[in-house]
């Protein structure tokens, strides 16, 4: 029994699956979600579908002979779930990413990980029928493995809270804040590395990296590229002068067999600065090994001895850092990363250096600022010289004396 508001920590999560890892020939299936709250549970299930609503989830923990619920848990337990559930048992890891069962093949002999990446949660107006979708993809695969007679224990769990509840800690900050915003969080997985022998030459980083094919297949690889790094970074190539990360996945989404994406940049002296410029030079995307797409980059260099970030990078208008299409291929993809920090050169203790960001010095808000204050100082120059123009008569009646007569001469 847990009180309300009481989080589960990672040392205590261990300690409630404990029983999952006791036991002999166990097979284990993890449904991994991006964003996820109890409180979209209660939310969705007095919905007008409440009837169709998690159907599939409620009637597996009716019947599960043994079933837990955690309504809060720690979101650095969650984020390395994965890694501690493949260090607790010899686990033969699958990851399930085309969502088709019916090739799916399981020892029973020998237990087995099975890694369900889930399609993230993109809006709230879309949430209650990715929901639903999400319930028939968790039937689907628990019904299919228990016709085949193969017992099993389910995680549904996701990276972090899809809603941040009003903190209770502190009693004197109950009354709303001016400028108060919700805490974010903080860096939720590591970065990316590349690594030549014993030395770390790329980093790479993003809290969300996604394509669009054709402006209909979604293609999240966030989870595949910095959560369970099931991507193939072998093909990179690092030098002084070209360095080269090349992400390959295999079967990312249904209809494609393998995905490449290369990062290509270089490393040049500029005489006018007297200092090596690392940049990006263009994006390249190879699909099953045929189709290729090259982006030209714009605005994302940095000295050599930094690294580099920008908030936005993508092919929209609307993005700081753009990737330019510059062939056929290259116009049928939608490119989206957010939080990207990327070095390929002078990486130390695999750590990225002072981050070079994309956004210039004067931003539209400083623009805003120094044409407000040119307005307000030119009024307050004009008023000043106005002012300065004000002259008194050069003649006073006195009426205590003789009425001053003033010629038409003067």
């Amino acid at each position: 029994a847990l009180h309300e508001g009481h989080i589960v920590s990672a040392q205590e999560l261990t300690e409630l699956l404990q029983p999952v890892f006791t036991q002999n020939s166990v097979n284990l299936i993890l449904f991994l979600q991006d964003k996820l709250s109890i409180d979209d549970f209660t939310y969705l299930s007095e919905s007008f579908v409440n009837k169709l609503f998690i159907n599939v989830l409620q009637e597996s923990l009716q019947s599960s002979p043994s079933s837990l619920v955690l309504p809060a848990v720690d979101c650095e337990a969650t984020r390395y779930l994965l890694s501690f559930l493949q260090k607790s048992g010899d686990w033969k890891l699958t990851n399930i990413t085309d969502l088709d069962v019916s090739q799916l093949e399981v020892n029973a002999s020998k237990p087995n990980l099975l890694v369900v990446q889930l399609q993230p949660l993109l809006t709230e107006f879309v949430k209650l029928y990715m929901f639903l979708f999400i319930d028939k993809i968790i039937g689907r695969l628990t019904m299919d493995l228990q016709e085949r007679g193969i017992h099993f224990s389910v995680i549904y769990t996701a990276m972090r809270p899809s809603r941040i509840s009003r903190r209770t800690d502190v009693v004197w900050e109950l009354r709303r804040q001016l400028m108060a915003t919700e805490e974010e969080d903080s860096l939720s997985y590591p970065p990316l590395n590349v690594t030549t022998g014993n030395d770390t030459c790329i980093l790479f980083y993003a809290t969300n990296f996604s394509l669009k094919a054709n402006n209909s297949v979604f293609i999240d690889l966030t989870n595949l590229t910095f959560v369970t790094q099931n991507v193939d970074v072998s093909s990179s190539e690092c030098s002084d002068i070209n360095t080269t990360l090349s992400l390959k996945y295999t079967k990312p989404v249904n209809g494609i067999n393998s995905l490449e994406i290369r990062f290509l940049m270089t490393n040049q002296f500029y005489g006018g600065s007297a200092r090596n410029w690392s940049t990006l030079d263009s994006v390249e995307i190879v699909q099953d090994g045929e189709k290729f797409a090259e982006f030209d980059v714009s605005i994302i260099s940095a000295p050599a001895e930094y690294s580099f970030h920008c908030q936005l990078v993508g092919t929209s208008n609307l993005h700081p850092a753009r990737l330019i299409p510059s062939n056929d291929e290259a116009k049928t993809w939608d490119v989206f990363i957010s939080s990207l920090q990327i070095q390929g050169f002078n990486v130390e203790n695999n750590q990225f250096s002072y981050a070079s960001d994309c956004t210039g010095f004067f931003t539209p808000g400083i623009w805003m600022g120094l044409v407000t204050s040119v307005i307000l100082l030119w009024i307050l120059a004009y008023g000043i010289h106005m002012i300065m123009q004000l002259t008194t008569n050069s003649r006073f009646d006195d009426p205590k004396g003789p009425a001053l007569s003033v010629p038409q001469t003067e």
